[in-house]
């Protein structure tokens, strides 16, 4: 995928400044084999964290392995994850995934993708149901394969649109491929997961979706949005005077 290099060094600016801010490296939050965050990230789609884990940690109890949830009645499955949202879906959808590994592999291990290169891995999980680019790349760079795959959430995605990373109108799902290609070729796995990690914070810890503190950004002078909004903001307020 061609892309401006204003927008790659653009990017490589927003990333040192964050790091400044939030510290970089970021510690790797969790081990799990690929199988295992795959389940996960697939539980957690419009989930708290909380919740997710919470499901996640039930399943791990009510089931001996992932083949016995595979084939248990998916009432019990869903049972399992009622902390979930909308676990009427995602039960029949994790078994599913499951069904559909072990016709592909011969077994339930997702292990084989640290044999492949990153966008064939991806393909590959964005075949099964319910999985998209931000699940295919949480499987690869969250999971002990630690691959270097970019996911985008909501707060990483917002604050992507506000610098102009990315064109307005432009979706979460769209939006992976876009700013995987501003980063440098040849960065690490941890690199790429930091990038993930200081954008998410961001979203989170300055740049709101509501009232964003743009005078407290350590990228302001790199923020269209920013600076427009706070020389609305002054206008306003000179008006009033």
């Amino acid at each position: 995928m061609s892309t401006n290099l204003s927008e790659c060094h653009k990017a490589f600016l927003v990333h040192e400044r964050l790091c400044k801010t939030y510290g970089c490296p970021v510690a790797f939050f969790r081990d799990l084999d690929p199988l295992s965050e795959l389940i996960s990230s697939l539980l957690s789609h419009r989930t708290r964290n909380a919740d997710s884990t919470r499901a996640f940690s039930e399943l791990l109890s009510r089931f001996e392995n992932w083949a016995a949830l595979r084939d248990a009645p998916v009432n019990e499955v869903e049972a399992a994850i009622k902390f979930c949202t909308w676990p009427e879906q995602k039960a029949p959808r994790i078994q599913r995934v499951l069904q559909v590994i072990t016709e592909q592999r011969g077994d339930l291990s997702l292990d084989f993708l640290g044999d492949l290169e990153v966008p064939a891995a991806r393909a590959w999980l964005e075949l099964l149901p319910g999985v998209g680019p931000k699940t295919s790349a949480a499987v690869l760079i969250f999971s002990r394969l630690r691959r270097p795959a970019l996911p985008v959430d909501s707060h990483h995605h917002r604050v992507a649109l506000r610098l102009q990373l990315i064109a307005a109108g432009v979706a979460v799902g769209q939006s992976h491929a876009l700013l995987e290609a501003q980063l440098p070729p040849g960065w690490s796995a941890q690199q790429v997961y930091d990038n993930h990690e200081v954008m998410m914070l961001h979203g989170q810890r300055c740049c709101f979706y509501r009232n964003p503190a743009c005078r407290r950004c350590p990228v302001l002078d790199l923020c269209p949005y920013g600076q427009e909004r706070l020389r609305t903001i002054n206008f306003v307020t000179a008006d009033l005077k």
